[in-house]
């Protein structure tokens, strides 16, 4: 099966409990035929599944989840539809919707002419939906409101509810009953059968879910954190049952108040969980917030104001002081200040002018603006954005493994400990059953993979989320792993170091005075797209120069180009252009030719049949930033290149400007992805910072390619990461970023292990030969519940990073 033939969806998740939940969920996606892969994110709480319609289709994959005892989150939307006269319409309707792949449900309700969808929106889109509808007949009215974040939202809330009130009910029960015992203050009447009576609706309305949610796991064949929690409280609960009724065990087993508490206290882990985790993706919630919901348009005159679906290419449209710009578009009349810093990170509002691009989510600050859409709905800059960061923050870095293959073993391990354990106890050591028992308990409510499993997802989703609002675009996660990696990084020097915008700054002439040579160059270089070659034809437009007719315009692989102006060969281009035609050097170019390479220009040599007519000299400004991004670099640790198609002389003088020390000169664009293989096989890890489609090969073939400056085209095919802004700056705090967020996961995992290494063996009785220290369930139960929420805690705090370069440039701002 070909990989065109496969598809890719992401589900949305909810009932995720631990990372055993997220293996189990793999495990069960991965089970069906025509399955190919699948990747579960506890983070995001989002499932990434690769397979081949042709042997199972989407409904098939929801159903799996659902019946592994978990919930696919689904989107939903209301169109308004006009044009329906019947029953039949309404049906016809619903058939049609229904045909669309990712439609789940569609009901037509013929009274309120509304057609309520249930379906996913990374396989059918709101135009199919439309188009559907329109090819009917009927009349596509627009969308009354769009459903999925609010649903979403409305689903973590009544589940935070819920846990809410059995933390109340359950604490509100137990610890008075702990005081009674601690204080030895009697009850009504017998104390066990009093014990049972207050605690018995308590512990059930408490404990539900958990044991509704093991006896799912066991259905399914699986192990997982619900029926070890339903073991431990299962058993404290279950041994005073048999001790009130002196069924085996005597009336001193009394672990009532102890089962509750320990109920509650995993459900108040779980309640801090789902609230911290809540918290991770407020990135991408604060980017689709970003979205205006309607456009003022200008129509004939006319300023009409519509849903923003309706926006369409050409569109002219209007945004005032204080608005938010609806789409993507070109300035044409009107001046303003526009604040960026949501989609670039820079915190400077930009001026905004006729020719400006603006972009859709942005903020107009102070002026009326008028412009021409060029993009909508889902190629907007933010649209990209959005869909960029949910596929990233959906991904898993390498070391994730690491907690997986963990997290594998480990229930049936804990089960293993727990067990030994009180067999060691009670039949070999000779302790009590009561002890015993309180040690398997103990084990049983104590051990946490779920601290594993949060170790990675978190930090990369909330890594990845701030990367988004600082203008750094990562697009996997393992791009974060192996950023921490990298030992050399080759700088394009073009439009990377460089401005990309190089002017003509000296012109000699050696037959003809300079009009004739400038003439001549640009009357060819006119066909041609390079930044060079643009920079000519500007400087003779700018002197007002009549150009001639050239035929027979071809290029000469990197090195220049030719053509043929009245009958004449007409050359352009560098020295080895000219010695490969046999072209010979008059005396003085040699002379003006390392002059002008020494002061860090590109000479370019303009030949008519066997003659050098003279020298174009151009010079690129260095960017602002590119001294700054080099040094960051080499304090990093990290060896900085440039590579560039200049001669070396030219190469080396613009890389001292910039403090540079290594160069790969007369490098040709095909050539950069071999260059950068070259040092990958002398066993550097390398980072290549270029242009996103210019040195797409070179960006592709690094080990983490970083497209700098991509400004409006964000999803190009090519980058690991994508800057939003130029400056390479930036590419300094991509990788800080990242180094940032590897050292945070690496943290949560030293933390994740560290906590079951020390406290399993605690809960165990280790100590208490030694020491007489015991584990009580409660601490166990009270430890788990704060260990998985101090891992999300500190994932969190990704969120307030700033890259060190940033911070020293807000620094510069401030003062």
């Amino acid at each position: 099966m070909s990989k065109n033939s496969k598809k890719k969806i992401d589900f949305k998740i909810t009932g995720m409990g631990c990372a055993s939940c997220a293996i189990k969920i793999e495990k069960a996606l991965k089970s069906l035929d025509g399955v190919s892969d699948v990747q579960v994110n506890l983070g995001t709480e989002k499932a990434s599944i690769e397979f081949e319609p042709e042997k199972i289709d989407i409904l098939e994959l929801e159903k799996r989840v659902e019946n592994t005892g978990y919930q696919v989150v689904t989107d939903k939307i209301v169109l308004k539809i006009g044009g329906m006269t019947c029953a039949v319409c309404a049906q016809s309707i619903e058939d049609s919707l229904l045909k669309l792949e990712g439609v789940k449900e569609a009901n037509v309700n013929l009274g309120a002419e509304k057609a309520y969808i249930t379906y996913n929106e990374d396989l059918v889109t709101v135009d199919d939906m439309k188009t559907s509808i329109e090819n009917l007949g009927y009349t596509f009215l627009g969308v009354e409101g769009q459903e999925s974040i609010e649903l979403e939202e409305k689903i973590r809330k009544k589940d935070l509810k819920q846990k809410r009130n059995r933390i109340l009910v359950g604490f509100g029960v137990s610890l008075p009953l702990m005081a009674m015992m601690f204080l030895n203050i009697p009850a009504p009447f017998y104390m066990p059968y009093f014990m049972l009576v207050i605690t018995l609706i308590p512990f059930i309305y408490v404990s539900q879910p958990i044991f509704a949610a093991a006896a799912k796991a066991l259905q399914n064949y699986t192990l997982d954190m619900d029926v070890m929690y339903s073991m431990g409280i299962g058993v404290a609960f279950g041994s005073s049952l048999m001790g009130t009724f002196n069924i085996i065990l005597t009336p001193d087993f009394m672990f009532y108040e102890t089962a509750l508490m320990l109920a509650s206290f995993l459900t108040l882990g779980r309640y801090l969980e789902v609230r911290a985790k809540g918290r991770t993706s407020t990135a991408i919630k604060k980017l689709m917030g970003l979205q205006p919901q309607t456009a003022v348009v200008i129509q004939n005159g006319d300023e009409k104001e519509i849903p923003i679906q309706e926006v369409q290419i050409g569109d002219i449209i209007r945004v005032r002081p204080g608005e938010k710009i609806p789409a993507d578009g070109e300035v044409i009349s009107g001046e303003s200040y526009v604040d960026e810093s949501m989609i670039t990170g820079e915190p400077v509002p930009v001026f905004k002018s006729e020719g400006n691009e603006v972009v859709g989510g942005t903020l107009n600050e102070n002026g009326v603006l008028k412009f021409k859409t060029t993009r909508v709905g889902n190629e907007t800059v933010l649209s990209q954005i959005i869909r960029l960061v949910d596929q990233a923050q959906g991904s898993k870095p390498p070391v994730q493994r690491i907690a997986d293959k963990a997290v594998s073993y480990f229930i049936p391990t804990v089960l293993s400990i727990a067990i030994i354990s009180f067999l060691i106890w009670y039949f070999i050591f000779d302790s009590t059953l009561i002890f015993g028992l309180t040690v398997l308990i103990s084990i049983l409510v104590v051990a946490c993979p779920c601290a594993l499993g949060l170790a990675t997802p978190t930090a990369v989703t909330v890594g990845i989320g701030r990367g988004a609002e600082l203008g750094i675009l990562i697009k996997t996660g393992e791009t974060l792993e192996i950023s921490e990696n990298i030992s050399k990084v080759l700088l394009d020097k073009t439009g990377t170091l460089t401005m990309g915008s190089p002017q003509v700054t000296d012109i000699i002439g050696f037959k003809g005075d300079e009009r004739e040579v400038l003439k001549l160059a640009a009357s060819v270089e006119k066909n041609s797209q390079h930044p060079i070659a643009k920079s000519i034809f500007i400087k003779a437009q700018e002197e007002d120069i009549k150009l001639l007719e050239v035929t027979n315009f071809d290029t000469i692989g990197g090195k220049g180009v030719n053509a043929q102006i009245n009958g004449q060969k007409v050359i352009i281009g560098n020295r080895s252009i000219f010695s490969e035609q046999g072209l010979r050097l008059p005396d003085g170019a040699e002379q003006n030719l390392s002059r002008l390479e020494l002061e860090g220009k590109t000479a370019i040599l303009i030949g008519l049949d066997e003659n050098l007519m003279g020298i174009i000299a151009v010079s690129d400004k260095i960017k602002d930033t590119s001294f700054q991004a080099v040094k960051e670099m080499e304090k990093m640790g990290l060896k900085t290149v440039m590579i560039t198609g200049d001669n070396q002389v030219t190469a080396e003088a613009v890389a001292l400007q910039i403090g540079i020390k290594e160069v790969l000169a007369e490098v040709l664009p095909s050539e950069k992805a071999y260059e950068v293989s070259k040092l990958q096989k002398n066993g550097e890890k390398i980072a290549f910072v270029g242009d996103g489609i210019n040195d797409a090969p070179a960006l592709a073939q690094a080990d983490v390619g970083i497209a700098i400056g991509s400004g409006t085209d964000v999803a190009i095919e090519s980058g690991d990461v994508v800057l939003i802004q130029d400056q390479p700056i930036d590419a300094v705090a991509a990788v800080q970023l990242s180094r940032k967020v590897m050292n945070r996961i690496k943290q949560n995992l030293f933390w994740g292990f560290a906590y079951n290494t020390i406290l399993i063996p605690v809960a165990a009785g280790l100590l208490y030969p030694l020491f007489g220290i015991t584990f009580r369930p409660e601490y166990g139960a009270l430890a788990m519940a704060l260990s998985s929420v101090t891992i999300v805690s500190l994932s969190l705090l990704l969120k307030g990073y700033i890259p060190e370069v940033r911070r020293d440039s807000i620094e510069k701002i401030k003062n």
